[in-house]
C-alpha cells in the first residue's frame, strides 16, 4: 500500500511539474537541466514531506478524530507553503488569502469544539 501511495504521489507531482506554466514550452537544450533540477527538487520535496506526513498520520491516528487530524494537516500545509510561495516562487499575497485563512480559523473552530 505504501508502494502504491508513493507511486501516485510521484506521478503527481510529475504531472504537476510538466504543468508549470513557466515549463510547457518544448525543451531545448538549455531548457532541459532546469527541468531536471525542477523534477528532482518537487520529488525531493515530496519525499521529504511523504516521509513526515505517514508517521504523523499513524500516531495521530489514536490521539485525535479523523476529520480533526485532516483540518490540521490542511493548516500545517498552508503554513509551510504560503511562506514558500511568497518567498521561493515569488506569488504575490493578496487580501484574498487572508480571508481564505480566516475560513480555514472558521473550519479550525468547528471541527475542535466540544459537541454538543
Amino acid at each position: 500500500m505504501a508502494a502504491y501511495r508513493t507511486l501516485l504521489a510521484t506521478t503527481t507531482l510529475l504531472a504537476a511539474s510538466v504543468h508549470d506554466p513557466r515549463l510547457v514550452r518544448p525543451p531545448e537544450e538549455s531548457v532541459r537541466p532546469a527541468l531536471v533540477r525542477c523534477c528532482i527538487r518537487e520529488l525531493g520535496i515530496a519525499l521529504f514531506e511523504y516521509l513526515l506526513q505517514v508517521p504523523a498520520n499513524r500516531i495521530g491516528d489514536g490521539a485525535l478524530p479523523l476529520p480533526q487530524l485532516k483540518i490540521l494537516q490542511e493548516v500545517i500545509a498552508l503554513i509551510v507553503f504560503v511562506p514558500f510561495a511568497a518567498l521561493s516562487m515569488r506569488v504575490p499575497l493578496k487580501l484574498d488569502y487572508a480571508w481564505a485563512a480566516l475560513c480555514i480559523l472558521g473550519a479550525v473552530y468547528f471541527i475542535f469544539r466540544a459537541p454538543q
